[in-house]
């Protein structure tokens, strides 16, 4: 199956509150998911998250759609043209 490099960036402007429901989401799409960095800013409650997946498009869409249906997390995506093998 062809699948596409995707960098999605995540935004939770309540991070406390919504941390435990994004991290759910992100463990269901472990298998697709191959890099994640988190910057917290607790002082102002919020934190940024950079996520690399590959998948296929119905995949990325579904993960970003997740994603971006909680309360306070804002998403960004951007997924690579050329399509890839499925790599390990």
């Amino acid at each position: 199956m062809k699948k596409r490099v995707a960098v999605i960036s995540a935004i939770l402007e309540n991070a406390i509150e919504h941390q435990v429901e994004f991290n759910d989401v992100i463990a269901k799409f472990q298998k697709n998911i191959h890099g994640r960095m988190g910057i917290p800013f607790h002082q102002e409650g919020i934190s940024v998250v950079s996520i690399t997946m590959i998948g296929s498009m119905d995949e990325i869409n579904s993960f970003t759609g997740k994603l971006g249906s909680i309360d306070s997390v804002q998403v960004k995506t951007a997924i690579s043209k050329k399509e890839i093998e499925e790599v390990c």
